[in-house]
This record gives C-alpha cells, structure tokens and sequence, in this order.
C-alpha cells in the first residue's frame, strides 16, 4: 500500500470509477468501510452523507446524493473486486526479489 488510509478524509464530489485500485481508494478505506457500516445498519443516507461525506444534504441535495452513491458504489465494488486487487498487489510486493 502506498497511501495511508485517513479516518476522517474530506471526499471529492465522485469517487473513482477505474477498474484499479487508486490512491484516492487507499486514503478512503476508512470511508468505504463506514458507508457499508451504515449501509448495513439501514441509517438514513443523508445523516450519513453529513457525518462521514462532510456534505450538507439540505443544502446541496442532488449533488449530496450523487456524491453519497458513488462513494457507496465504490465501497460495494471494494468488497467484489477490489480485495482481490490488494491482496494481487500484497503478493506481488511480498515475493522476494529476483537476482
């Protein structure tokens, strides 16, 4: 991994939609993790596009929702496709080096 993942990261208005795993992922670990926490615990999408996407749902609704999908699109992609990803990457950075 080369970029730490942050607890509380500021997000950009969509997350990435390329077919890798981006740095913008690896700092948004923790985000994904917690769209699918309250995914799971059935909270209300605009408390947790307040609390964890630092996004006012009131003010910005359309562009809040869009924001709140595409995070949780990608957080749902993480657990399908990109774990197999980083563990790829994890093998492939544990083998020894060849001389």
């Amino acid at each position: 991994m080369r970029v730490r993942p942050e607890l509380d990261p500021d997000v950009d208005d969509l997350a990435p939609s390329e077919p890798e795993i981006t740095d913008y992922d690896e700092r948004h670990f923790v985000t994904y993790l917690r769209l699918l926490d309250a995914e799971t615990d059935g909270a209300d999408w605009t408390d947790v596009a307040r609390i964890v996407l630092h996004r006012d749902p009131r003010t910005e609704g359309d562009r809040t929702r869009l924001c709140w999908q595409s995070h949780l699109n990608r957080a749902r992609w993480m657990t399908k496709t990109g774990y197999r990803k980083i563990l790829e990457q994890a093998a492939t950075e544990a083998r020894p080096a060849r001389h």
